[in-house]
Formats: structure tokens, C-alpha cells, sequence
């Protein structure tokens, strides 16, 4: 599974759907498909994956001898380089362009020794080891609330600024290891309501022993409602009650607070490998670019209400009163987005 560039959760928010297995599957299905027509539209990838791509020395591109042009394969930082099977200092190149990363080219530095070539064939007779991707925007969106001590768990407990922030189709990174957020379950707080709450959508204050450990955006379920936290102050939660499709109920003091804490994670994605890690590591969140995160967003939205529509969703033009397929909105932030992150064909003069 490849990664995404939005998550379950910005779809349902921005179409109010309900949370349900079915719907979750429809959501990630579309979601794929958004992001991998982002990669077709820009030419590139923008998630990042570790490991070694091999090029042909001399190969068919247009280039000076000591140039490499990486093409769709954007370059964040580089480990390691070997020609001929013999090692190339990565001291001894040069990445381009200056302002990178994505790095479009290596080249051997010409005040060096280093050369390309000296394998038995041109083929794959480069190799570079290193991050590859567009830009590696990570956020620290809070820590782990348990120590993982198994490289195979599948599970893991985070506390509240990353259950706030995390989604289903996140890239996260915790020491050395990535993983891809697949799913998300609810996980006792260890907290209890300190007072009684109404069934009234204006009672909107949740009393707790300790906010500290909550966050907001952070969604909390009390007996079978969802309350969404929109502001923290003391040990008072300030709440949006009965969202994602919930039932308004009323709740008494004592009753227990869950929170979509325990992560259902794929481990060892993207070239690294799976480890263990101690309670309280760091847990890292990989942002894609903000038009990006849109347009996935949007495509995803527009995949599934024309799946509704029985792909025959149309709308008025306004000229004449006909109905057009259109999608005006949708092609311009597809135009912004190519020309803010695309990949641009390389000119030569003849």
C-alpha cells in the first residue's frame, strides 16, 4: 500500500460522513486514487522512502560527463554512492539545484577525483543510497504512551496532542522507523467525568481531573456519543457535542472518557526497518505539501460523489441552461498545484 496524501478523517470532516467500516473502505479507496493522480499529474513522487535507485553510466540522457539526471526521482539526502562497484565520497559530488531538496541532479565535483562509470557495462553501473521523496516536512505531534517492545506489533498508544493530530493514511516516524497509519481504535484515557453532563447540545463543557493529557481537535467518545474538543482551559474541555454522526446523550460523573489513541500501524514501511521503541519516543508526523494535501483531498471528495451519482454527476453551466459535466474548482487548484510542485521537462538547444 502506498501512502496518501490526505487521511480518512480530512475527508469524512469535509463531508460530514458518518465513521463505518464501509465508509472507511470507500474513503481509503479514493484516497488512493487521488494520490497516485497527484504523482501522474506532477511527475513525481512525494512521500518519502529510504534505500538505493541505480542508473545507467553512460546512459541515454542528455548530459555533460560528470552530470546524473535523477528525473521522477526526487532526492532528499544522500547516504552513500558507488560507480563500478567502487565507492564515491558523497563529499566529492555536488546535488543540484542549490535551493533543493528535491535534488533533479548529482554531479561529480570538478575539483575532485571522483568519475562516473568503470563497471564492466553501462547498466545500472551507478548506485545512490539515500532519502528519496520531495521534502521531508515532519512535525512532532506528540509522543508515545507506551513502550513498543516488539518489532511484529501492529498496535500502538500514543498520547493526546498525537491522537489529536494523527489520521488513518499518515506517515509517521518514530526513531529510525516509519509507519503508515491503517486504521484507529479507541483507548481508555484513564480519566473519568468530574461532573454530570446534560443531554443539551449547549452543554458544552467537559470537567476532568487533568486536561493536560487531552488536546484540542482531539475527538473523545463517552458511553456511545462523540464530542470533538474545540478549546482547553484549567480542567475544563470546551466541546462540539454529538459529531461524526453521534447521538446526543446524557452522561454522569464517573463515566469513563475513551480517546482514538491506539494506532493500527503497518511497520518498517518505506525502506526502513522495524524496531523497538521506549515509552515517551517522539512521535513524528511527515506533511505533504499544502496544495497537495488539497487537491487529494478534493480529488477523493469528487471520486466519491460522482461513485454516488453513478459517475453522471452533472451541474448548470449557465449559458443556456445545460448541464455539463464541470468541475471548474477542481482543474484550478489541479493548475496550481502542477505549477507550484510539478516536475518540468528539461530543454536543450539543437
Amino acid at each position: 500500500m502506498e501512502p496518501v496524501y490526505a487521511t480518512r478523517e480530512d475527508v469524512q470532516r469535509a463531508l460530514d460522513v458518518q465513521p463505518s467500516a464501509r465508509a472507511a473502505r470507500q474513503i481509503d479507496r479514493a484516497l488512493q486514487s487521488a494520490s497516485r493522480d497527484v504523482d501522474s499529474l506532477c511527475h513525481r513522487t512525494f512521500y518519502p522512502w529510504q534505500g538505493e535507485r541505480r542508473f545507467d553510466w553512460p546512459g541515454s540522457q542528455y548530459r555533460p560527463s560528470w552530470r546524473i539526471w535523477l528525473d521522477d526521482h526526487g532526492l532528499i539526502s544522500l547516504t552513500s554512492i558507488t560507480s563500478g562497484g567502487v565507492p564515491i565520497d558523497p563529499a566529492d559530488v555536488v546535488l543540484y539545484p542549490n535551493d533543493g531538496p528535491p535534488y533533479n541532479r548529482v554531479e561529480t565535483s570538478l575539483g575532485s577525483n571522483a568519475t562516473w562509470g568503470g563497471g564492466d557495462t553501462h547498466q545500472q553501473d551507478v548506485t545512490l543510497t539515500g532519502l528519496w521523496g520531495y521534502t521531508l516536512d515532519e512535525r512532532t505531534d506528540g509522543a508515545l504512551a507506551g513502550a513498543v517492545t516488539s518489532t511484529t506489533a501492529t498496535s500502538l498508544t500514543v498520547d493526546g496532542p498525537t491522537s489529536a493530530a494523527v489520521g488513518v493514511g499518515n506517515v509517521l516516524r518514530i526513531d529510525d522507523e516509519r509507519l503508515l497509519v491503517t486504521g484507529r481504535t479507541m483507548a481508555n484515557t484513564g480519566q473519568t467525568l468530574a461532573a454530570d453532563l446534560a443531554v443539551q447540545k449547549n452543554a458544552t463543557t467537559v470537567t476532568v481531573a487533568d486536561a493536560s493529557g487531552f488536546a484540542v481537535d482531539e475527538t473523545l467518545l463517552i458511553d456511545g456519543e462523540r464530542l470533538l474538543i474545540t478549546d482547553i482551559a484549567g480542567t475544563t474541555l470546551v466541546v462540539e457535542r454529538a459529531v461524526d454522526g453521534s447521538t446526543l446523550a446524557a452522561h454522569t460523573t464517573g463515566a469513563t472518557i475513551y480517546a482514538p489513541r491506539t494506532l493500527i500501524v503497518a511497520r518498517g514501511a518505506l525502506g526502513t526497518a522495524a524496531a523497538t521503541h521506549a515509552d515517551g519516543a517522539p512521535v513524528y508526523r511527515w506533511q505533504p505539501p499544502g496544495l497537495v494535501h488539497d487537491l487529494t483531498i478534493a480529488g477523493a471528495m469528487d471520486r466519491l460523489l460522482q461513485e454516488q451519482a453513478g459517475y453522471a454527476r452533472t451541474t448548470k453551466t449557465g449559458n443556456g441552461g445545460g448541464k455539463v459535466s464541470s468541475a471548474v474548482p477542481l482543474e484550478s487548484l489541479r493548475t496550481q498545484t502542477y505549477n507550484a510542485h510539478g516536475r518540468k521537462a528539461r530543454h536543450r538547444g539543437v
